[in-house]
């Protein structure tokens, strides 16, 4: 079984982000960068999956710009197999359902029977591209994937939900998006990070398969939240009750 895995390079989720001063922005300039948290939990299950004999081949596929290589070495020196680097010319700007047609181009072409995608990437937070994906493919989904096991020709799947636990079963082939709880993805070691350079990558661009990039959404402006409120301190009981409803509304 073959199983394809998108990766995505954005700020490291140890750094904090600043806003551009003319607000057009996130700025990008000497910030660190690396891959998704929750690419890294895909690529990990798929690797776990390679390890217990359940998948044969596990192929990166990275959108982005010319940077974006060094996450999918990333990718490979973690233990997959080959990558796909894919530049478009709008890479800080492209969204999700021009992603999901380059990887259904990409999914028609390498023919997997399983994609395992980031429930969301960290920069946008847009939780829309498995989805997307799963509906120009046609095929079944489940999503904020806490557990996976693959049997008989399914996905078994232990989805977090308000309520509780939720499983469900989905015939393959199959787009999974991971959750936090999945697992604890590995650190890549100079060994297999050297090996990593020798493994093949294929580089394309979004214009061979034919994906028109051009964002269809304009930011407007970015601003930073607004700075907590300092806690205020009450002497009794009935002050704080007084409190709760002048300020808190309760």
């Amino acid at each position: 079984m073959k199983v394809l895995v998108p990766v995505k390079r954005v700020i490291d989720y140890n750094v904090k982000v600043r806003v551009k001063a003319d607000g057009s922005g996130v700025d990008l300039a000497n910030v660190k960068m690396s891959m998704n948290p929750f690419d890294e939990i895909s690529v990990e299950a798929a690797i776990r999956m390679k390890e217990a004999g359940v998948a044969s081949e596990v192929v990166v596929v990275s959108i982005g710009d010319a940077k974006s290589m060094e996450t999918l070495r990333t990718a490979l020196a973690m233990g997959a197999d080959r990558g796909i680097m894919i530049e478009a010319p709008e890479a800080t700007e492209i969204e999700p359902l021009a992603v999901a047609k380059i990887l259904k181009a990409v999914v028609d072409e390498e023919q997997p029977q399983l994609v395992i995608a980031g429930k969301q990437a960290i920069d946008n937070d847009m939780n829309a591209t498995g989805q997307m994906l799963a509906a120009l493919l046609g095929w079944g989904q489940a999503t904020f994937a806490s557990a996976l096991e693959i049997a008989d020709g399914k996905a078994q799947v232990t989805r977090e939900v308000d309520g509780g636990l939720q499983k469900i079963e989905v015939a393959l082939p199959a787009i999974v998006t991971t959750d936090l709880r999945l697992n604890e993805p590995r650190y890549a070691s100079l060994p297999n990070i050297m090996k990593a350079k020798k493994k093949p990558v294929a580089e394309k661009t979004a214009a061979d398969y034919g994906v028109d990039t051009t964002p269809r959404l304009k930011v407007v402006a970015t601003e930073e939240p607004a700075g907590r409120e300092a806690g205020i301190k009450v002497g009794s009981v009935g002050e704080l009750v007084e409190k709760l409803k002048e300020r808190a509304l309760v």
